[in-house]
C-alpha cells in the first residue's frame, strides 16, 4: 500500500474506533498478529484486536465521551506517525478510581507499521500521568530544595 494509503487507514482509525467507537474497525484494521505498544505504559503488549479491544473498553468505561484530534499525521515507507491531542470527562470508575465528571485533555503520539492494509506493530507514548493529575488521582510530590554543599 502507498504511504498515502497508509495515512488514510490511520486516519480512519483514530476517527471509527475512537471518535466514532466502532469497535469492528479494530478487527477490520489490526492485523490478527498485530501487537501494540505503550498502551497501558511501560513495556506492556496488546496481542492482536480483540484484546485491544477490551483496552478500548477499558478507556471507554472511564472516558466514554472521548474525542481524538489528529494535530499532525505523515508516513514514510512502511510507517505512519500520529501526533493527537485528546478531550473527555472522567465519568466512570473503569481505571479504579471512582467517576470525578472533571474534564481531561491527553496529548501522544502513536507510531504504526503498516503492512497489506493493516496494522501490524504499533507504538504509543501518552501522558498518563498528566491524565491522572487531572482527575485528581495524582499530585506533585513536595519538592524537597537540594542540600547546599559545605
Amino acid at each position: 500500500m502507498p504511504v498515502e494509503g497508509n495515512v488514510e487507514l490511520m486516519r480512519r482509525w483514530f476517527q471509527e474506533v475512537w471518535n466514532e467507537n466502532k469497535s469492528q474497525t479494530i478487527y477490520e484494521l489490526l492485523s490478527p498478529d498485530g501487537v501494540a505498544r505503550g498502551q497501558s505504559g511501560g513495556q506492556d503488549e496488546i496481542h492482536g484486536p480483540t484484546e485491544f479491544a477490551r483496552f478500548v473498553e477499558h478507556i471507554r468505561g472511564a472516558f466514554p465521551d472521548i474525542k481524538v484530534e489528529i494535530e499532525d499525521i505523515f508516513g514514510a515507507g512502511d510507517k505512519v506517525v500520529v501526533r493527537w491531542s485528546a478531550t473527555m470527562k472522567h465519568l466512570g470508575d473503569s481505571l479504579g478510581i471512582p467517576a470525578t465528571g472533571k474534564p481531561v485533555r491527553s496529548t501522544g503520539i502513536s507510531i504504526a507499521r503498516i503492512e497489506k492494509g493493516q496494522i501490524v506493530e504499533g507504538w504509543d507514548n501518552w501522558d498518563q500521568l498528566e491524565m491522572l493529575k487531572q482527575i485528581g488521582a495524582y499530585t506533585d510530590a513536595e519538592t524537597v530544595p537540594l542540600a547546599k554543599s559545605a
